[in-house]
């Protein structure tokens, strides 16, 4: 199955909500799309009784009764769209309610959009990770959005609506997992050349799991053992890359890129791109443009020998 085709498989699962906040969206969608379609089938059978009651007309007839001037008429169709309006209003402001934590809260969870990748910052704990969020079962998190660079839409089309980080302008929204499982989400707003591959996997689990891998992503990362690995550390730590990366318990603490404390742990690489395999970390690591066309990562032109080094410390971050 293409990319296109999986990409598209996930979009539709917006028809399968796992959450109170999804659920009250898909409800509120149902409701509208009732009121559209007896609104189109009252205003065609209209005309198709108007179309059969004088199927001909010729100059000089006399035209059919008007209904200009009565009053009761007039209210009538003034009345029901009101009505109507009206009461989808209060459905909507319910279902924002719903989706919207009340402001300002004390997010949980800190969720930030770059170019092209995702950070989360867990407020309690403090743990850092990019392109995979985990939250545990049946529990509503408040989640602050923000950006680094421009426009991103954060959207988990079975758990919660789309909504824009803003650059310097936060916005606020709770999200919450009915069901274990693995979720993708994804930026939905046109933010630049990779904006297709944005994406990230929203991982829901017990409450012990989420906290057991929680703790395990404070730990730093655990020092190599292997000479090519030890090798691959200093490496690392002599080029440019300490200026964009942070790993705990090495020099590189920095936060243009992603944190790779825990990078091996995690089920994709380059915003879900590729899985994170060894193969594809070599691919990557030996090219990234060519894996990534337009990512900020720039190529180094690392030798065999290096490569080697690198992608096996790399391999260690679990």
């Amino acid at each position: 199955m293409t990319s296109a085709a999986l990409l598209s498989a996930d979009v539709v699962k917006v028809f399968h909500p796992q959450s109170p906040q999804a659920r009250a969206i898909f409800d509120l969608a149902v409701i509208v799309i009732v009121v559209m379609v007896l609104i189109f089938a009252v205003v065609t059978g209209i005309v198709l009784y108007a179309l059969l009651r004088f199927p001909r007309w010729r100059e000089g007839e006399r035209d059919p009764q008007q209904g200009k001037g009565n009053r009761t008429i007039e209210m009538v169709w003034t009345a029901i769209p009101l009505a109507i309006v009206a009461i989808l209003f209060v459905l909507s402001a319910r279902t924002m309610g719903i989706s919207d934590p009340p402001a300002p809260p004390n997010p949980d969870i800190l969720i930030v959009g770059h170019q092209w990748w995702w950070e989360a910052r867990y407020t309690n704990s403090g743990a850092v990770v990019a392109n995979e969020i985990h939250i545990p079962v049946g529990k509503p998190l408040a989640l602050r959005l923000d950006a680094a660079d421009v426009l991103h839409e954060f959207w988990v089309p079975e758990l919660a609506r789309k909504i824009t980080t803003v650059p310097g302008h936060p916005n606020h929204i709770w999200i919450q997992a009915d069901y274990a499982g693995t979720y993708l989400g994804f930026c939905s707003e046109f933010c630049g050349t990779q904006h297709a591959w944005m994406h990230f996997l929203l991982v829901a689990e017990s409450q012990q799991e989420f906290q057991k891998w929680e703790q395990a992503q404070l730990a730093p990362a655990p020092a190599p053992s292997s000479e090519n690995a030890q090798k691959g550390l200093a490496l690392f730590q002599q080029t440019s890359c300490v200026n964009c990366h942070a790993i705990k318990g090495t020099l590189a603490s920095a936060t243009i890129g992603p944190d790779l404390t825990h990078f091996a742990g995690r089920k994709q690489l380059g915003a879900g791109i590729a899985p994170n395999t060894p193969q594809n970390l070599r691919r990557w690591l030996r090219d990234p443009q060519q894996v990534k066309v337009g990512v900020k990562m720039p190529d180094f032109k690392f030798t065999d020998e290096q490569l080697t080094e690198l992608a096996d410390y790399i391999e260690t971050l679990k």
